[in-house]
């Protein structure tokens, strides 16, 4: 972004572009698995722009709401330091909310269906959910996971991926509470009742590990019922495994922690992938 102007380079930041087109792929990864991107290649791209935008719009209004948890937290971030104002960031956050709404506009009713309930709860997460313990957290899980389900709809079989929905919602909900965690002075400050603040550290930590557990026997599924074979196996027990050493880490260390979740969900999306794959090529 060096060659951007200054106030264009800091509306960029605001999005997360990186956490924005990791979305994208995400659906576009629904989709494949639910029955390849070769069946409505159109659809799947709208579907792909609108997951992008939305996220995108989703990042920016949460900074929005976020600038004064932030200040302390993550100063760095473009409201506190100053490269952008409040309102400006509302600006961005719209427009990515308009482009999303358009291309989801273009897709099966189910797909519209999903993409207005993660467009008002992409509004409503900081304002409304994200200091009440749990709910949140639970939001977040729920919008990461949907990207997949977003895929499928596109293609009109919104549950086609449901297992892969249910492995990164629960991996997300662990992150988030180990981010919680990271965050509990700043938050405390704000006077946030998240859920680490509400029933403690370790107990909140436990919460987290124990979900996964759930998440990971569930990923056995696709396995056990033939719907993908060995190779899918391969790569989604270190997936498994990835994100289990890293859940059990966040009692040490948070901040790795919570990278190498995202890490673990991301191989064991590549799993579902190489899965798909090995049946369209057998």
């Amino acid at each position: 972004m060096a060659s951007l102007s200054p106030s264009l380079r800091a509306a960029v930041e605001l999005t997360r572009p990186g956490n924005a087109v990791a979305a994208g792929v995400l659906t576009a990864t629904g989709a494949f698995v639910t029955g390849g991107v070769a069946a409505a290649p159109l659809a799947v791209a709208a579907a792909v722009l609108a997951t992008l935008a939305a996220t995108a719009g989703g990042n920016a209004i949460n900074d929005y709401f976020d600038r004064e948890i932030d200040a302390v937290n993550q100063p760095d971030r473009p409201i506190p330091r100053g490269a952008i104002s409040a309102r400006g960031a509302l600006g961005v956050s719209g427009a990515c909310f308009v482009i999303a709404t358009v291309a989801a506009l273009t897709l099966p009713l189910v797909a519209i269906g999903i993409a207005v309930v993660n467009l008002l709860a992409l509004v409503a997460y900081t304002e409304w959910f994200k200091g009440r313990p749990l709910l949140g957290n639970i939001l977040v899980g729920y919008l990461t996971g949907s990207a997949f389900l977003f895929g499928g709809a596109a293609l009109g079989a919104p549950f086609g991926a449901a297992v892969l929905f249910l492995l990164a919602a629960v991996a997300t909900l662990t992150r988030e509470i180990v981010k919680d965690v990271e965050d509990i002075a700043g938050d405390r400050q704000e006077g946030l009742r998240t859920f680490p603040i509400v029933v403690g550290r370790t107990p909140a930590l436990w919460t987290g590990v124990a979900v996964l557990v759930v998440a990971v026997t569930a990923s056995a599924v696709p396995y056990l019922d033939g719907t993908f074979g060995l190779s899918y196996l391969l790569v989604v027990v270190p997936a498994d495994a990835v994100m289990l050493w890293a859940a059990l880490r966040s009692f040490r260390d948070p901040t790795v922690s919570q990278r190498w979740l995202k890490r673990g969900m991301f191989l064991a999306t590549a799993a579902f992938v190489v899965g798909r794959a090995a049946v369209v090529l057998g």
